[in-house]
């Protein structure tokens, strides 16, 4: 790491220096989507309306130069923003938990923009405000997994959820997003709210908001403030909760989804939640493993919830229903959050090594459930009413895409041959089970059971004959959205084909010893 250069005269014989050092290299992931969507936000005043397309391409351009910029950093021994008088305690740190996540969020980021330089031109949002509100999201949800602090974690999770508010409710004069927009704010506002004061128990009871040093002094915290501490542990949990759309802090997703533009609906549903599990991870087995008997039952039971309210609902969802297609997927979405939640909880009964296989699941439902979102905002392009049912004949009319979905399908079921959603699935039952959490690897197997149902019946869907003959010439598929499609659908059989990719980091420790 380098040093900054000496702003000022020597400090007095003995006296600490208050300068930290910063490492540009381990922050350049952070920091080049910000200054992208800058000069995108700048550029926007004096590019001409007609070419107001190339500032969606500097955008994908400015991801995907920051998703390279990961390549450097692949060791995983970097650490910057450290306090001169304890060099252990950090606030930024690029390990390799930090850089998966990264990676997972910026590649992610990338593909909703491919989607998206579409999506803006034919809904006509404005251009400017879209790509800069995106980017800098993408910044916020960057930042997060690399953070080490309590504050730092606040204001990355804040930065990444403030311009999504506005992204869902960038169609204008659209009721269901304005509405969208507004439940979403307010919830998620709340639960911050709530996350901030359980941030200020523990900074009271700990005297630090740095999570090594949060995680020390818990160990030993006097008798008189032990209640606000473990008050503090819980209600700082809560913020991050409602991120990963934990029951009961799920009831905005649906709505949301529907409401957002389809980019953002994906974008939301794997970026929005890798920020949400990524602040759990980070509070729970860095910070506060001296109270694991608190947060490690309370996420299992939310596990157990989570994964059966979103597969109960996703059954009962309505083929011929409008926007059944989003709501099916919002709900998926949810049973999703609740394996998800799994290895976290185990974390607490068997250390904090459990974790990667919420990573590797991590890793595998990104890249399919984007994909499922692309090929659902291609089908939109001729069906805006995105019902299940307008999915029928799929393989007929777009067969690249019907086989796409399918297979996106098949690995979020667990089924060949989507391999690697099922050697995702047998991870986290493993977690479960290693950590003498039999009961929710049991519950867990019949909510597999379950979502089975809803996964084979729109696949089933895609293969039937259609109803009527289409009418009219069939609209030729943006390169954009066909890349979109073709890429996640590219990176789910090179998974499934070896899985130890993704497997990897289920076997080993992402955090330092």
């Amino acid at each position: 790491m380098t040093a900054l250069p000496t702003l000022a005269a020597a400090p007095a014989a003995g006296a600490a220096s208050l300068v930290q050092s910063v490492d540009w290299l381990a922050i350049t992931p952070v920091v080049l989507p910000a200054a992208v969507a800058l000069v995108v936000l700048v550029a926007d005043l004096f590019v001409p309306e007609r070419r107001k397309p190339l500032l969606g391409w500097l955008s994908v351009a400015g991801l995907a130069a920051a998703t390279a910029t990961l390549i450097p950093l692949r060791a995983g021994d970097r650490a910057t923003f450290c306090l001169t008088t304890d060099p252990g305690a950090c606030s930024y740190t690029a390990d390799h938990f930090a850089l998966v996540i990264q990676f997972l969020v910026l590649a992610g980021a990338l593909v909703t923009a491919l989607l998206s330089v579409t999506a803006v031109r034919d809904a006509r949002m404005p251009a400017g405000e879209y790509w800069f509100l995106l980017l800098s999201s993408a910044a916020g949800a960057a930042l997060l997994p690399a953070s080490r602090d309590l504050a730092t974690l606040i204001v990355a999770l804040e930065v990444a959820s403030l311009p999504a508010f506005a992204l869902v409710g960038m169609r204008r004069g659209d009721r269901l997003s304005s509405e969208a927009a507004l439940k979403f704010f307010l919830s998620s506002v709340t639960a911050t709210a709530v996350s901030l004061m359980g941030v200020s128990f523990v900074y009271a009871a700990t005297g630090s908001l740095h999570l090594t040093q949060v995680a020390d002094r818990l160990e030993d915290v006097p008798g008189q403030l032990d209640t606000l501490a473990m008050a503090g542990v819980a209600l700082t949990l809560v913020g991050f909760a409602f991120k990963t759309a934990a029951v009961p802090f799920h009831f905005w997703v649906p709505d949301t989804y529907v409401g957002a533009p389809l980019p953002i609906a994906g974008y939301l549903s794997v970026i929005g939640k890798a920020v949400g599990f990524t602040g759990l991870i980070l509070v729970t087995v860095i910070a506060f493993p001296a109270y694991s008997e608190v947060w490690g039952p309370a996420l299992a039971v939310l596990a157990a919830l989570t994964m059966t309210l979103g597969n109960a609902a996703a059954v009962r969802q309505s083929p011929d229903r409008p926007n059944s297609a989003v709501r099916l997927l919002a709900w998926s979405s949810v049973g999703q959050a609740g394996y998800l939640l799994v290895p976290i909880a185990a974390a607490a009964y068997s250390g904090r090594d459990q974790i990667g296989s919420t990573v590797a699941y991590a890793l595998m439902y990104g890249a399919v459930n984007l994909g499922a979102f692309a090929v659902a905002a291609l089908v939109a392009r001729t069906k805006p009413q995105n019902r299940i049912s307008d999915y029928r004949g799929l393989y007929a009319q777009r067969p690249a895409a019907a086989l796409a979905l399918a297979f996106f399908l098949l690995c979020l079921a667990g089924l060949p041959p989507g391999l690697i959603g099922l050697f995702a699935k047998v991870t986290v039952f493993r977690a479960a089970v290693d950590a003498g959490l039999g009961w929710l690897a049991v519950v867990m197997a019949v909510n597999v059971v379950i979502a089975l149902y809803y996964y084979l019946r729109w696949t089933a869907l895609l293969f039937r004959a259609p109803e009527a003959p289409a009418e009219g010439v069939r609209t030729k598929a943006p390169w954009p959205v066909s890349i979109a499609i073709a890429v996640t659908a590219a990176v789910s059989v090179v998974l499934s084909g070896a899985p130890q990719l993704v497997l990897r980091f289920a076997s080993g420790s992402l955090f330092p010893l």
